[in-house]
């Protein structure tokens, strides 16, 4: 019986199980002087896995998969805030990027850290629609 080559291949990819059970490459960013309506995109090289960002500030910031300008991020209420130093929030989800804005009247201080997959960033969807931006 001949095999399919299209359905035998197997390697790295954003549907590839294999891709997500491996323990993920260390990345690790973050600002101590984001400033009052300021925001910060975190590039990841590859895909993600998780993602942790952890505040280290007293006052409180938005992190979110969108910028503020793109649809209803803020109006909508499609982030999640970090309120106290040392709050954190960990996203068990894949994305090439993400955000943390800083819209309460302070300096923000944060650390993102993230698991990254090998799959390339540029395989990545736009993370968009319901809940993200409409």
């Amino acid at each position: 019986m001949a095999s399919n080559e299209k359905w035998t291949q197997y390697g790295v990819g954003l549907h590839n199980v294999g891709s997500y059970q491996v323990a993920g490459l260390p990345y690790i960013t973050g600002s101590a002087t984001l400033p009052q309506a300021g925001e910060f995109k975190a590039v990841f090289p590859q895909v993600s896995r998780n993602i942790t960002v952890i505040n280290h500030g007293t006052g409180t910031l938005a992190v979110h998969f969108n910028p503020t300008g793109s649809g209803r991020v803020i109006g909508g209420l499609h982030y999640v805030e970090l309120d106290s130093d040392e709050d954190s929030i960990t996203f068990n989800v894949k994305a090439r990027e993400i955000y943390v804005s800083n819209n309460y009247g302070h300096d923000g201080n944060f650390r993102i850290i993230a698991e990254l997959t090998q799959i390339d960033n540029g395989r990545m969807f736009n993370i968009t629609g319901a809940g993200l931006t409409e």
